[in-house]
This record gives structure tokens, C-alpha cells and sequence, in this order.
């Protein structure tokens, strides 16, 4: 997130949501070791208990009582409407992993979702220090965070052979990002936007350029 006009949370409970945001890396890298099947036997169950808890909320008075004395510090506005019932960035990460999963090939998964971890928490903080100009929906400053640590992310994280082709569609893809994690804001999450669209990029990429490169 990288709006300039945020306001619901101050900067310091920011600091600490990104902080419990990073351990969400761990996703990627212990996905990267296992087999599918065993990613999905773990994340299926994480998603129904992340669900039940979160909705839980809304319907049980000592539910939320109890979620909100531990959690409701670091959530945002939207995601305590009982209205719409909005669910928490939490629970929207384990969705988007579970559906990644199901959907990319493994090195696909691991550099758009770690593009998230990493270029969201840029954006959010970068963004709402610095954050000065206003782009599309939020901040330029935010957004070229974004695109900048996901280009690092891109360097790092596995590749099938190490063509230089490989990096440039990771570059592509981090710009995606960028632009989806902006334009997300106010219609959907962008736990799930960044990684479905970066995701998706990628494999684009790989199978107009690349059609013959085995993706695992």
C-alpha cells in the first residue's frame, strides 16, 4: 500500500505489519523445497482456519472480542467493516498463495509471490514517508519502490537455465506489479492482484519466448 492520503493506521503500527508481513516470505522459500502436493496439503487447511477466524469475527461477539484485543491494532479500516465483512490482509495472502499454487508452475510462483512480500512492503513504507506525487491511485514515490525491490527480487530467486531473457520477463513482470499493486487499491487486494497479475506476466513471457523451456 501506497497511497499518500492513508491515515488509518499511524506509521509505526505500519512498521510492525510489515514486519509480520515478511514472514509471509517464508511461503515462497519453503514452497521452492517441497512438493506441490504437500504445499497444497498445508495451505488448504491455513486457508479454512485463516477463514473461519476471520469471519468468525463478524458473526461471534466473544470471537471478535478476543481477534480484536490481539489483532485489532494492526488492521485497517476496510478490513473491520461489518458491512461488507471484509477479510484480513492475512487471510487474502493465504488465498493468494493457495491459488497461485494451483495455478504457476513453482519458479513462476516463487518470484511473483516473494515480488509481493517484498515490493509491498516497499511501497507501504517508502510511500507513505516519501510519498509526495500523486500517480494513478496512489504514489509515485510508492510505486517506483515497488518496482525497484521487485527488480532485486527478480536478480535473486531461481530461474529454469539463467537466460538473460528469464531476467528481462522478471523486469517486466516486477513493472506489472507495480502498476497492479497501484490500481488495486479501493477495488480489490492487492495480495491478490501482485502476484495473479505478476504471475500470469511470467507466464505469458515464457511460453510466447520461451515455449520449449521446461518450467518447473
Amino acid at each position: 500500500m501506497n497511497n499518500i492520503d492513508r491515515g488509518f493506521i499511524d506509521y509505526k503500527t505500519e512498521l510492525l505489519r510489515k514486519a509480520i508481513h515478511l514472514f509471509s516470505l517464508s511461503i515462497p522459500i519453503i514452497y521452492y523445497h517441497i512438493p506441490k502436493e504437500l504445499a497444497l496439503v498445508l495451505l488448504i487447511p491455513l486457508v479454512i482456519l485463516s477463514l473461519l477466524i476471520d469471519l468468525g469475527r463478524y458473526v461471534s461477539k466473544p470471537m471478535a472480542k478476543i481477534f480484536y484485543s490481539w489483532f485489532g491494532f494492526l488492521l485497517r479500516k476496510h478490513e473491520m467493516d461489518s458491512k461488507k465483512k471484509n477479510l484480513s490482509g492475512a487471510s487474502y495472502v493465504l488465498i493468494s498463495a493457495l491459488v497461485c499454487a494451483l495455478i504457476f508452475p513453482k519458479i513462476i510462483f516463487v518470484t511473483a509471490f516473494a515480488m509481493l512480500i517484498i515490493g509491498d512492503i516497499a511501497a507501504a513504507l517508502i510511500g507513505r514517508r516519501f510519498g509526495r506525487h500523486k500517480f494513478l491511485a496512489k504514489s509515485l514515490e510508492g510505486t517506483l519502490a515497488f518496482f525497484f525491490f521487485s527488480i532485486i527480487v527478480v536478480l535473486f530467486t531461481p530461474k529454469v537455465t539463467g537466460n538473460f531473457n528469464e531476467y528481462l520477463f522478471g523486469f517486466a513482470a516486477a513493472a506489472v506489479g507495480a502498476i497492479g499493486e497501484n490500481i488495486s487499491y479501493g477495488w480489490a487486494d492487492d495480495n491478490l492482484i501482485v502476484p495473479l497479475s505478476a504471475g500470469f506476466t511470467l507466464l505469458a513471457l515464457y511460453h510466447f519466448f520461451l515455449p520449449n523451456l521446461p518450467l518447473i
